[in-house]
């Protein structure tokens, strides 16, 4: 076999792992959670700070969860900056989009920054409200400046 079967069949591998890589998000980090709790479950757990990382736009049209911080997710510090006031010591930090791919990779972009763990609200809003939560209307007092 010639030396340029060697290096075209590691380029092939090597192509191969970044491929894979870049289409599962890279390593995954160890304090990022998965779950699927119900929307009556989300809005009564005081042991997670839920944050909706939708557009206002996103907020008024479907609602929201009781009691969850609205705070539109743009940068992991930006994010952190707006959201860390709230986060108590020892409290784990939700995250919930329309879909759950929004969430799944600020999840993974916000989890260095936390101490604790940070929960993926598996299939976002459009589960929750499919399995029947009735939201609330997003209000200044959960971080709507414009609603």
């Amino acid at each position: 076999m010639s030396v340029w079967m060697y290096v075209l069949g590691a380029a092939a591998v090597a192509g191969a792992v970044f491929v894979g890589a870049a289409r599962f998000g890279g390593v995954s980090a160890e304090n990022v959670t998965l779950e699927s709790p119900s929307g009556a479950s989300l809005a009564a757990d005081e042991t997670m700070l839920l944050v909706d990382i939708r557009t206002p736009a996103e907020w008024k049209e479907s609602g929201v969860v009781d009691g969850a911080l609205l705070v539109t997710y743009s940068t992991p510090d930006a994010f952190m900056a707006a959201v860390k006031p709230h986060l108590k010591p020892g409290q784990k930090l939700g995250l919930i989009c329309q879909a759950g791919n929004r969430s799944s990779r600020a999840a993974q972009q916000v989890a260095p920054l936390v101490e604790g763990v940070v929960v993926d609200i598996a299939g976002g809003m459009g589960r929750v409200l499919g399995e029947g939560y009735k939201p609330v209307r997003p209000s200044r007092k959960q971080g709507c400046d414009s609603c």
